[in-house]
């Protein structure tokens, strides 16, 4: 479906005088070209200037049947008949043909000029280009100025070669500044060195032939490595890229010559076929590659991009003659954020058309068709640009709004089609623009925006026509027909420039046609697909390039200037186009998110990203949707997606409290269950609470109640002070059930974060955490917890909460406490018990082993949420304490406080998931002089296996404690350390003390142990020489009675 609007983008037109009937034109670089009928002269015109004046006229050297003007390079090529033979030929230079009796060089494809032809200063040069086959159609790359030649069954690529020479290049200088004071040279024709006189000089090398046996090209196209080729009703896109691999070259395949042979005498119909990517190398046209460049040394390798196929057909008033496919073209997009230095295009589109239906496809990213265009009537020439296609019917040009901007904006910006941006969509169905009528137009080209149209009167009778389209009907067989000569006896002709209007233009009067379905119906199709067209005009003018816009605004393209040489008052026009654009793209992305706020429920998140476009404030979108008092509509429910994610965010930027409470209303209207969300939001915080409440207390009264709905309600008591009523309140529900409530609505604990828990955002906590702090401490550690392991908080985010609440000595141990009861994960697990070993250990230091605590700069603690006895018999990671650790700092002998670090610190030392490795270094600031200082460097010996110094040193500190020590440690593969360790150190210090009593309690002990442990022999062996034996022999006695029994 094609869309029709009354909107016109023409602003002026003139007729350009030529004295002679033009035959054949081309634009490019500035200038008109125009060959006369049947004639052997080419005459520039400038189109940039008021009545396109006369650039410059040169002669062929034979009559041009086709003729293109290359961008890079700024050269014609041509197409020549002569004498019965045709030729192809290159012009470069001609600009320096407006110089009267200028000199012309003649040379074959390779051969530079030397000597005095050079020495003569720089002049137009005509290239034979030799080729064995005759050249039916050429092209040339926009990007990289290479070559395209379509013969009969082959295309041949020649690439622009660039050679230096030495000319008097001030004389080339002061023959452009005289001649054509407003145009520049070429950069790949006259760029030149400051420090040197050398001159670029254009040349071409034949680079590689493709052979397609089953195709004759009757046009061709070439961008940036794609090559395409069109026949009547087939059209073949391919892929050409430089390869360093060597291969041999390809066969061609024979086998359809035969099988056109053999069927000479039938009419063949193909099938109708469209293959996209990799499956265009299913279709039935071989290509195979000939490689001929000299100096190139790498390959090339050949890719299938598109192949499409249609079969002729009456239908719209066209016979199977005229079903004929035409104004084939390959055109690259750059956009403004690729490098000045990048040559390959964001993007490459392809188009070509049917007299009844133009198709555009894109092809870099995946090949896909972007549009179908109907035609009212048959076209016969088609262009493509930036922002518009041209078309041209026998009376009439008329403009179709295209979608390369669409794909343009999407490979630029990645943030499109998300929340924060958007763009119409690429296959948006495309509108049609107001006509300009003519009469007999003939062809149609375009330079930025320039559009030159040629007309001519039809010169046959009534009858001819007649009869000729009698003649058609009657062939068998469908060939395209040769450019028919116009009659030496016509009646009239002329050359039109008609200027396009400026992209901003057509955007205000597509604004202003709008209007209409504004005040008619603001919910039609029309009205959005209109301002989706002014939106993607918008982008492709912000898409372009600085030197795209100086195309488009009058300016040749091959200018040799770059940014920094432009003059100042040029550059601030350009920064204030481009500020006019923006603005305009403000407001229009404001109006197409009034349409879908407005919309049915299927596009209706689209009004998201198109207001965070527009730049405006939550409160002026409130103001755009207030339905009129008038209107029945509510809102719609494109703006309370809007307001929902507005209210979602994590902003900084907060409601006034009209604002807010005008938010209220629209939720409690619209969308009631949503009332709880959008009152823990942080704009809300402005918030009336007395009229919140009782929008709160009703929404209860219908929807029953609700634990988060309790939480808000409590909130707000909390902000009007009235305490008895919060505390009622929050006491309706177990704490716990409190705790699922905070999990379902995270925001009522803390606002920021991105409601997702990001862990480098801030955030900060809200009154009710700040009451809680004050009133149910183990409550608000609770819900820490289950925000942290459901995700809503990070570990960090939950410290700065307990910071910002300026009692991070009080609850922030308690919650990683917290945290190593319910957390899981072993990396969260590890950091936590480091966070709390340094913890316990600060407050060992900071405190005295005294029953009274020293005063210190700490503030005063509440009393823990849980006790190392808890968390013990709570928390797998605090182990149970060992035995002897009582008798090395038993109970009562310190204070509290310290007596609690202590013991948590030695349960996580019992305990099996603390790495004593990482706590050592820690430990270091504790000293071993007191008996718990002691027991907390022995406790990490022992866990790292030093078990003979750790007996060692629990014999020279606490011998009383050795026994127990033993009995927990010196088991299993431990076990004969007691006899061979702890028995000869027990023997040795009770020899010499031989009345210590513990010593010897020691020794009877470990006897006794090494006794059930050893056998007789052992026993024997380990008895001290100066031993007294009545003192070992009762327990060698029970060593072998015991030995016997077993």
């Amino acid at each position: 479906m094609v869309h029709v609007y009354n909107c016109h983008p023409f602003s002026s037109q003139q007729i350009v005088q030529v004295e002679q009937e033009p035959g054949l034109v081309c634009c490019g670089g500035g200038a008109l070209f125009v060959v006369a009928t049947g004639g052997c002269k080419v005459e520039a015109y400038s189109v940039e200037q008021e009545g396109c004046p006369l650039i410059c006229r040169f002669a062929t050297m034979g009559t041009v049947k086709s003729i293109r003007h290359s961008k890079t390079g700024d050269y014609l090529v041509t197409i020549e008949e002569k004498n019965g033979a045709t030729y192809l030929r290159a012009y470069t230079n001609w600009r320096y043909q407006a110089e009267e009796k200028a000199r012309v060089g003649v040379r074959l494809l390779g051969h530079l000029l030397r000597g005095a032809s050079v020495r003569g200063g720089v002049q137009m040069e005509i290239i034979e280009i030799p080729l064995s086959e005759r050249p039916v159609a050429v092209a040339c790359c926009s990007i990289t100025g290479d070559l395209l030649v379509g013969c009969e069954n082959t295309l041949v690529l020649f690439t622009l070669r660039r050679q230096n020479q030495q000319s008097l290049q001030t004389q080339s200088q002061q023959i452009l500044q005289s001649t054509w004071p407003n145009s520049q040279q070429s950069s790949s024709q006259g760029q030149t060195s400051s420090s040197s006189q050398n001159v670029s000089a254009l040349d071409f090398e034949r680079s590689v032939i493709l052979h397609l046996p089953r195709i004759n090209p009757k046009q061709v196209a070439l961008c940036g490595g794609y090559v395409a080729v069109q026949a009547e009703l087939e059209v073949l896109v391919l892929k050409l890229d430089a390869s360093s691999e060597t291969k041999p070259p390809e066969e061609s395949s024979d086998t359809n010559k035969d099988h056109l042979e053999d069927h000479s005498d039938f009419l063949v119909l193909q099938r109708h076929q469209e293959l996209l990517g990799d499956r265009a190398k299913d279709c039935d046209i071989p290509v195979s590659i000939e490689k001929t460049g000299l100096e190139d040394k790498g390959q090339y390798t050949l890719s299938y991009v598109l192949f499409r196929r249609f079969t002729p057909d009456f239908f719209q008033g066209c016979s199977v003659e005229e079903t004929q496919l035409h104004s084939l073209q390959l055109y690259p997009l750059f956009t403004r954020a690729q490098s000045a230095s990048v040559e390959e295009p964001a993007c490459v589109f392809c188009f070509f058309s049917l007299p009844t239906v133009g198709y555009l496809y894109s092809l870099k990213g995946g090949v896909e068709l972007l549009s179908a265009y109907q035609y009212p009537e048959k076209v016969l020439e088609a262009v493509l640009t930036d922002h518009l296609l041209h078309v041209i019917t026998k009376s009439a040009l008329q403009c179709f709004t295209v979608r390369c901007a669409a794909v343009a904006a999407r490979i630029e910006d990645p943030y499109i089609d998300t929340t924060m941006k958007a763009c119409p969509p690429c296959s948006l169905e495309v509108c049609a623009l107001r006509m300009q009528l003519f009469i007999g137009l003939r062809s149609v080209c375009v330079y930025g925006r320039h559009v030159i149209l040629l007309s001519t009167a039809d010169t046959e009778t009534p009858e001819e026509t007649e009869r000729n389209a009698q003649r058609r009907g009657l062939s068998r067989k469908w060939t395209i027909s040769s450019p028919r000569e116009t009659s030496t006896v016509g009646h009239g002709w002329n050359l039109y420039v008609v200027d396009t209007v400026s992209p901003l233009t057509l955007y205000q009067e597509m604004v202003e046609y709008s209007q209409r379905y504004t005040e008619t119906n603001p919910q039609a199709q029309s009205l959005r697909h209109l301002l989706s067209e002014a939106h993607l005009l918008l982008r492709a003018s912000i898409l372009q390039t600085p030197e795209q816009q100086r195309s488009i605004q009058g300016e040749p393209a091959a200018s040799l200037q770059t940014d920094a040489d432009k003059p100042a008052e040029e550059q601030t026009a350009v920064e204030t186009d481009n500020q006019e654009l923006e603005e305009a793209l403000r407001q229009n992305c404001a109006q197409l998110g009034d349409s879908f706020s407005r919309g049915s429920q299927k596009d209706c998140h689209l009004a998201l990203p198109y207001y965070r476009m527009s730049g405006l404030s939550v409160t002026e979108v409130m103001a755009r949707n207030r339905p009129l008092p008038s209107s029945p509509h509510t809102y719609g429910p494109g703006f309370l997606f809007y307001l929902k994610h507005y209210l979602l965010e994590e902003t900084e930027q907060s409601l006034s409290q009209e604002a807010a409470d005008e938010v209220i209303d629209i939720f409690s209207q619209s969308e009631p269950s949503q009332l709880v969300s959008v009152c823990a939001s942080p704009p809300m915080i402005n918030v009336s609470p007395a009229r919140t409440l009782r929008i709160l207390q009703h929404l209860e009264d219908t929807a029953g109640v609700s634990v988060p709905l309790t939480i808000t309600m409590a909130t707000m008591t909390l902000l009007l002070g009235d305490l008895p009523q919060y505390t009622q309140l929050m006491e309706r529900h177990a704490e716990m059930v409190l705790v699922y409530g905070f999990i379902e609505e995270s925001r009522l604990l803390l606002h920021g974060g991105g409601g997702g828990g990001r862990q480098h955002t801030h955030v900060r906590p809200t009154a009710l955490t700040r009451q809680l702090a004050k009133t149910q401490p183990g409550l608000l550690v609770a819900a820490m917890v289950a925000l942290h392991e459901n995700s809503k908080v990070q570990l960090e985010q939950a410290d700065h909460v307990f910071e910002e609440l300026c009692c991070e000595n009080c609850f922030q141990v308690d919650f990683w406490e917290a945290m190593l009861m319910a957390s899981s994960q072993e990396a969260v697990i590890q950091e936590l018990l480091f966070r709390v070993v340094s913890v316990y250990i600060d407050r060992l230091t900071n405190t005295n082993s005294d029953t009274h605590p020293v005063r210190t700069h700490t503030p005063p603690r509440h009393r823990p949420l849980k006790s190392a006895d808890d968390l013990i018999n709570s928390c797998s990671h605090y182990g149970a304490l060992y035995p002897w650790l009582t008798v090395l700092s038993p109970a009562h002998t310190t204070s509290s406080q310290h007596q609690e670090a202590l013991h948590k610190l030695q349960s996580l030392l019992c305990g099996p998931s603390l790495s004593v490795d990482s706590v050592v270094p820690l430990l270091e600031r504790l000293s071993e002089e007191t008996l718990w200082g002691f027991s907390l460097h022995l406790l990490c010996a022992t866990r790292r296996g030093q078990y003979d110094s750790s007996i060692e040193k629990l014999l020279d500190r606490c011998p009383q404690a050795i026994i127990a020590y033993a009995n927990h440690h010196l088991q299993d593969k431990h076990m004969a350390l007691w006899w061979q360790k702890l028995l000869p150190e027990l023997c040795n210090r009770t020899r010499e003390a031989a009345d210590n009593s513990i010593l010897l309690a020691a020794l009877r002990e470990t006897l006794v142990v090494v006794s059930m442990e050893t056998s007789p022999t052992e026993f024997l062996e380990l008895i001290p020489d100066d031993g007294t034996a009545s003192y070992f022999l009762p327990h060698l006695l029970a060593c072998s009675q015991r030995h016997l029994l077993a």
